[in-house]
C-alpha cells in the first residue's frame, strides 16, 4: 500500500520535518511517494528526489501553490489520493503540517491521528497525551490513514539514489485564503527546531536585557540556538519564535541547557527528549532537575558567566 508524504518547503529548500516524515512513512510498508507542490520549486524537487526511501516524487507547479496554503493544497492531496489510491498520507507535525492535515482528513471523511511518535505497523501508533506525560496506543481502521508525525521521534532520512519525478496537473485555485505579508526573522544561529545545541532561558533571568547579556555569549561559545520558556516569552524577554514547549517548538538537540527555567510540564513536553539536559537553577526543588542529566543549584547570574568564560 502506497504512502504519500506531503513536502514542506519554501520553494527553495526542503524543510527538515519532511525528511523525518519520510523515515516514519517507511515504517508503514509499501512505496513512499513525496508530493512537492509549489511555484518555481525545481530546486526542492531535485533535493526531494535524492531523499533515501522515496520511490517517486510527484511535482505540481502553479502560482497559487507558492505559499503552500492549506485550502488549495488539501484539495490537491485529496485528488491525488483518489487518483492514485494512496493508503496513507503523512506530514510533519509542524505548524504547517498541523494546519494542513486536518483539512485533508476532513475532506476524506476519516479520523486523523496526530503527533505520532511510534509506528508499530499500519493502524497501530503511539502518541503523547497530557502534555507528553503519557504515551497512549492508538489503533485506526480508516481506509486512508492520515497522520502527523513528531519529527523528533524519527531519524532524518539521508540522501540516496535519485527517485523518478512525475509531473502532475494542479488542482483548482479555491481562492479561500491569501498571504498578505511575511515577516521572517533572520539569524546566523542554527534554526531552533533543528539545532544540535540549544540554550534556553526562563523567567528566572528577570528581564530581556539579562537574557541577551547572559545567554547570547554562552550560545555563541557553544554554537547553539537560543530558546525560551513560555513564561519568558509571555514576559516579553524574547519573541514568540523562541518558545520551546507544548505550545511552542518541540526540540530534541544533543545538548539542551536550561537556565532559570523551573520546568513546568508545558516546557518539559517540548525538550525532554534531548540527548543531554543541563539545568541551572537556584531552587533545588525545581521540576527541571527531575529530567536533567546534570543539574547545578546556583545563582545563574554567577554561574552562567563563569561557565561562559570556562568554555
Amino acid at each position: 500500500m502506497k504512502t504519500l508524504v506531503i513536502a514542506e518547503h519554501d520553494n527553495t529548500r526542503l524543510a527538515g520535518a519532511t525528511r523525518h516524515a519520510v523515515t516514519a512513512a517507511a515504517l508503514l510498508g509499501g512505496e513512499v511517494e513525496l508530493l512537492v507542490a509549489g511555484d518555481g520549486c525545481s530546486a526542492v524537487v531535485a533535493e526531494a528526489a535524492q531523499v533515501a526511501g522515496v520511490s517517486r516524487v510527484i511535482h505540481v507547479e502553479a502560482p497559487f501553490y507558492r505559499d503552500l496554503l492549506a485550502e488549495n493544497l488539501a484539495a490537491l492531496v485529496v485528488s491525488l489520493v483518489q487518483l492514485k489510491s494512496y493508503g496513507n498520507v503523512l506530514a510533519g507535525s509542524s505548524a504547517w503540517g498541523r494546519n494542513l492535515s486536518p483539512r485533508v482528513a476532513a475532506l476524506l471523511d476519516v479520523a486523523q491521528v496526530s503527533d505520532v511518535v511510534k509506528i508499530s505497523g499500519r493502524g497501530r501508533y503511539q502518541r503523547p497525551i497530557y502534555a507528553g506525560n503519557i504515551l497512549v496506543g492508538v489503533e485506526s481502521d480508516e481506509a486512508v490513514q492520515v497522520l502527523t508525525v513528531r519529527t523528533t521521534a524519527f531519524d532524518s532520512a539521508a540522501d540516496g539514489a535519485p527517485a523518478p519525478v512525475e509531473v502532475a496537473q494542479p488542482g483548482p485555485d479555491l481562492g479561500l485564503s491569501s498571504v498578505l505579508k511575511r515577516e521572517i526573522s533572520r539569524s546566523e544561529r542554527p534554526e531552533l527546531g533543528a539545532a544540535k545545541i540549544v540554550v534556553s532561558g526562563g523567567r528566572g533571568l528577570g528581564n530581556g536585557d539579562n537574557y541577551q547579556q547572559l545567554l547570547t555569549p554562552l550560545a555563541d561559545r557553544l554554537g547553539a540556538a537560543l530558546g525560551a520558556s513560555r513564561a519568558a516569552v509571555d514576559a516579553g524577554y524574547v519573541p514568540n519564535d523562541y518558545q520551546v514547549g507544548q505550545t511552542g517548538k518541540i526540540v530534541a538537540p544533543g545538548l539542551y541547557v536550561a537556565v532559570g527555567i523551573s520546568g513546568a510540564i508545558q516546557h518539559l513536553a517540548g525538550m525532554k527528549d534531548s540527548g543531554v539536559i543541563v539545568a541551572i537553577n537556584k531552587d533545588p526543588d525545581a521540576p527541571i532537575f527531575q529530567v536533567a542529566d546534570y543539574g547545578l543549584v546556583a545563582d545563574l547570574f554567577e554561574a552562567v558567566p563563569a561557565l561562559t568564560s570556562a568554555l
